[in-house]
Parts: C-alpha cells; structure tokens; sequence
C-alpha cells in the first residue's frame, strides 16, 4: 500500500483542510453565479451590485486561499500532498481572479450589453465552477469516486466548448466590428473569461492527480 493509500483512512478525521477546501470551492461557484448575473442583469443598480459582489467575493477568495497557506505551514500531518494542496488552491484562487479581472475591465469600458459569446462563456464559467465544487465536496471521504469523475469529465468538456466559444467569438469579433477600439475591450473580456474555464480545467487536473495516489 503506498503512503498515500495508508493515509486516506485517516481523511474523514480531518478538521482543518476540508472545511476551507469547501470554503475555497463554494466562493468560486458563487464568482460563477455573478459573472454570469453580471452580463445578464438589465438595470445599471443591479450592474453595480454585481460588480461590488465579485470584488466581495475575490477577496473572500484571497483570505480562503492565505488561510489554507497558513495551514500548509503550520500543519505537519495533510490530507493529502502539499504539492497537490498548493495546486489546487492556486487554482481555484486564479479562476476568481480572471472572473474579477473581466468584471472589473466590463466596469472600466463602460459596457452594458454583451453580446451570446460573452454571456455563453459566463455560462460555461457558472457550470463549470458548480461542477469543480461538487468535486471538492467529496474529496473529504473518497467514497464517490464516480461522482467526482464524473465532474471532472463534465469540467474537461465545458473547458473544450468554452475554446470553440472564445475562437468563434474572435474570430466574428475581427471580421464584424469595425471599431478598433471596441474590439480591443471586448476580446480582453472574452480573454479573461475563457481563462476562468482553463483554471477551472487546471483544478480538474489536480483533483485527477489526488484520486490517483489516494487509490
């Protein structure tokens, strides 16, 4: 039995890491929820609501994220390897990062209407962080193997979907739009949001990797 496999019986005993992995992966479904209520809302008040939530929530993600850090270095005995605990922090951290950094340039450029792909990629970006949190749910106990696989899987797709999403949109964004400038801010958007789905996909990665040494 490798380390790894000799340590999983002691997960469910865990009372640090787990609850913030839960902390981390519902904050990010949340950042999911309000880009995508960002660029479907209709009135300027809820615009500024959401925007101040996802500057709410990024920085919820920030002290979730030093938290786990601080834990990491106070803490001899992890759940599972720090390597994988690091990755996966950072990961989660970055897709709320991407989310306010699209969030904050939509409030500096001034828009308030978008176009499907921008709002599709907001989409795939609230589906894919749902899933990435189901995933985190069950890594305190293991014993939903399929589950998790199955989030991962979903997670794998939507990030592919979300690549045909962004290469389309660009593509119809240089051919269409005729303001230089407009074309700028919109693909800084489309670029931002698209990222999210790849740090979403980054978390899948690592998740993979824990279940593998855990079986």
């Amino acid at each position: 039995m490798s380390g790894f496999g000799f340590l999983k019986y002691f997960i469910p005993q865990d009372r640090k890491f787990f609850p913030l992995f839960d902390k981390a992966a519902s904050n990010v479904h949340e950042g999911g929820k309000a880009i995508y209520a960002l660029v479907t809302c209709q009135t300027p008040e809820e615009r500024v609501h959401y925007l101040r939530l996802i500057e709410k929530i990024e920085h919820m993600g920030d002290e979730i994220t030093h938290e786990i850090f601080k834990e990491l270095g106070s803490n001899f005995i992890t759940p599972f390897d720090r390597e994988d605990i690091h990755r996966l922090v950072t990961a989660i951290d970055d897709i709320i990062d991407y989310i306010h950094g699209s969030s904050k340039r939509i409030e500096l450029y001034k828009l308030t209407e978008f176009d499907s792909d921008i709002i599709k990629l907001a989409e795939l970006i609230q589906q894919t962080t749902d899933e990435l949190r189901r995933a985190v749910l069950e890594l305190k106990n293991m014993k939903k193997m399929r589950d998790i696989t199955a989030s991962l899987v979903r997670i794998n797709s939507i990030e592919n979907h979300a690549d045909d999403i962004f290469d389309h949109a660009v593509a119809g964004l240089f051919e269409k739009e005729t303001n230089a400038v407009r074309i700028i801010m919109v693909k800084e958007i489309l670029q931002g949001l698209e990222t999210a789905t790849d740090k979403c996909e980054d978390a899948a990665n690592v998740i993979e990797s824990i279940m593998i040494k855990m079986a």
